[in-house]
């Protein structure tokens, strides 16, 4: 692609992933929309590089910032948006064992910074987890390992169904 062609899709990429994040005020889609937001950057890493990709995830991040709903923005920021391009550098080590390592150390500091965050900007505590109390974070940073594993293989799936169904389409619609 040449450079306006790289900065169009960008654009209209980072566009897309802000108009996720930001419908995510909707009940029920807080975790959801930012998730399906983040592929928005493996578009771009699959059309254009990583540097594309980088600043597609950064103008979309910092639009989301201002503009979209607390939880699902710091979801946003601290893990989905740029998630895909991790996994992009990381699965080239071509060491499965070590790959999910580093992807669960990734994943796991994100969610604790994006706990700690949350938990310092809205004075939320251990206590607030109900009746599985100081345990309940413990359950739920479990749960969210697993969901982590589903996204992550969603994720690839995605990047070879767009391969299959949309790269040939989007590389004749931006003349490459």
């Amino acid at each position: 692609m040449k450079n306006t062609s790289k900065l169009t899709f960008s654009a209209i990429m980072s566009a897309l992933a802000v108009i996720f994040v930001v419908a995510a005020y909707f009940p029920y889609l807080t975790y959801a929309l930012p998730a399906i937001a983040g592929l928005a950057a493996m578009a771009v890493l699959i059309e254009t590089d990583a540097k594309w990709a980088t600043l597609t995830y950064i103008s979309s991040a910092l639009i989301c910032f201002f503009v979209a709903e607390s939880e699902a923005k710091l979801l946003y920021i601290c893990f989905f948006g740029y998630y895909p391009i991790a996994k992009y550098f990381i699965e080239k080590l071509k060491n499965s064992v070590f790959e999910w390592i580093l992807k669960f150390i990734f994943f796991n500091a994100a969610v604790l910074a994006a706990y700690f965050l949350f938990a310092g900007l809205f004075k939320v505590s251990a206590e607030d987890f109900g009746i599985l109390g100081k345990y309940g974070s413990y359950i739920f940073l479990g749960l969210a390992n697993i969901v982590f594993v589903l996204y992550d293989i969603t994720v690839s799936r995605m990047a070879a169904v767009y391969m299959f169904k949309l790269h040939s389409r989007i590389k004749k619609i931006f003349k490459v």
